[in-house]
């Protein structure tokens, strides 16, 4: 049995993203190559390690054995990267971050430029995703660090306190609800709304919040990032919902109006997540505490 180290990434990468084409254009193979792999390492064990359909992969049970070791062995050499790299400086060392849509946006960019200028040798892959699903991604090994709002459970994973996230609806100034102290998400729903592009973690999350009263926002148009979210709705197209990071920053160059949500999960913590602190390696480490002592975003 010869499998090396890109072999056994490309299959947890495939297994996580459940498609052979995003597991190569995350190992930065093509998809010759990553799926030449693939058959290789069925007609090495033979047997069939990914069940193919029309919506993608999925491992088979053969699959599912080999990807818990995969993942074992990825995480010993993340390991011994970081108890090597204090001795080797050309050793670099690798960190996969999964974040939620005000994460990302709002509160990582600084904080995470700050420490990768001070740590030259590790590279961070960073991902968007729901909080419940980055709890399933960093229990399964399928991510070191994650930052999840504290509404969800996160089972057997050690957590640490973040920053607070507040989300709040922006208008034009000259709209209906501008002059409200408080709003609530299903008042909302009555007018016409300007959101994230589809995939975002923020619109999933408030979808799923609109599934539990049966209504959902009528979209006019979704935009890729804040910015343009913004200048939609100050535009007058609609109504957005955003973090307060971004409704105040927006505000001060834009004619908008700042309205906080009155729903109790409009207000959430952000925490820190990982399996178990000591067992990161130690850059990771070195992540997790910057984060947490890195200041908060002016607002």
């Amino acid at each position: 049995m010869r499998f090396d180290l890109t072999d056994l990434n490309l299959f947890i990468q495939v297994a996580d993203s459940g498609s052979i084409t995003a597991g190569a254009e995350r190992c930065h193979l093509s998809l010759a190559s990553a799926s030449a792999r693939i058959r290789g390492m069925e007609e090495t064990l033979g047997t069939p390690l990914l069940q193919r359909g029309r919506r993608g992969v999925t491992p088979t049970p053969a699959g599912r054995a080999l990807l818990h070791h995969a993942q074992t062995i990825a995480a010993q050499v993340q390991h011994l990267r970081g108890d090597l790299g204090q001795y080797a400086q050309g050793l670099k060392g690798h960190i996969r971050l999964l974040g939620n849509t005000a994460a990302l946006s709002e509160f990582l960019p600084e904080a995470l430029a700050a420490f990768l200028a001070a740590h030259p040798q590790v590279d961070v892959d960073v991902e968007e995703r729901l909080s419940h699903h980055i709890v399933e991604a960093i229990a399964a090994g399928l991510g070191d660090v994650g930052i999840i709002a504290d509404s969800v459970d996160p089972g057997e994973l050690e957590t640490l306190p973040f920053r607070e996230d507040r989300l709040v609806l922006v208008c034009s100034r000259r709209h209906g609800l501008a002059g409200s102290e408080t709003v609530n998400f299903a008042d909302t729903l009555d007018w016409e709304w300007v959101g994230l592009t589809p995939g975002s973690a923020l619109p999933d999350f408030l979808a799923a919040h609109g599934a539990r009263i049966g209504r959902q926002p009528r979209y006019r148009v979704r935009l890729g990032n804040f910015d343009a979210l913004c200048r939609m709705v100050e535009a007058g197209v609609g109504v957005g919902i955003v973090p307060v990071t971004a409704a105040r920053r927006y505000a001060r160059s834009m004619d908008l109006a700042v309205v906080p949500l009155a729903d109790a999960w409009a207000s959430r913590q952000l925490r820190l997540c990982c399996r178990r602190l000591e067992a990161l390696p130690p850059y990771a480490r070195q992540l997790v505490e910057h984060l947490r002592q890195a200041p908060p975003p002016a607002i």
